[in-house]
């Protein structure tokens, strides 16, 4: 009889255990996703800037402390050196949240799908709207 008892109550707290992990996953799927809208347009914007020429537009969609960390011409090299123009399409990975930021790794890929360029993008939400705060090369 203790026996059954035993299973019985680990069974309960099994599925019990299930639902806590169920609800917190999709508490924190919904909050993932209502504090990073508006990020898919900034990265769409970012990029737009740079393919017509716009860098310094593209530069202002960086935060303050981005633009303290890195100049205008640390920008213009940073951008040169990923050569950016052998890419043609984006794919945007799942985002992290980390403190009052969003990570989001995004993968470029040629147009032949054999080069892929992975960065990491930092966001942070500055006056409502969301800006750059950093951008790395991601390690694959």
């Amino acid at each position: 009889m203790d026996g059954a008892l035993i299973k019985e109550i680990g069974t309960k707290a099994l599925l019990a255990g299930a639902v806590v992990l169920v609800v917190f996953w999709t508490i924190n799927a919904v909050r993932l996703v209502i504090n990073a809208r508006g990020i898919n347009p900034l990265v769409k914007q970012f990029f737009n800037q740079i393919a017509s020429g716009r860098i310094d537009a593209a530069y202002l969609l960086t935060s303050k402390t981005y633009r303290q960390h890195v100049n205008r011409q640390d920008f213009l090299k940073f951008l040169g050196g990923l050569q950016l123009n052998r890419y043609r399409n984006l794919k945007s990975g799942r985002p992290r949240i980390q403190d009052d930021q969003i990570i989001l790794t995004l993968k470029l890929k040629s147009e032949d799908k054999k080069a892929e360029l992975p960065l990491d993008f930092t966001f942070i939400k500055m006056d409502n709207s969301w800006r750059i705060d950093r951008i790395v090369k991601a390690k694959t």
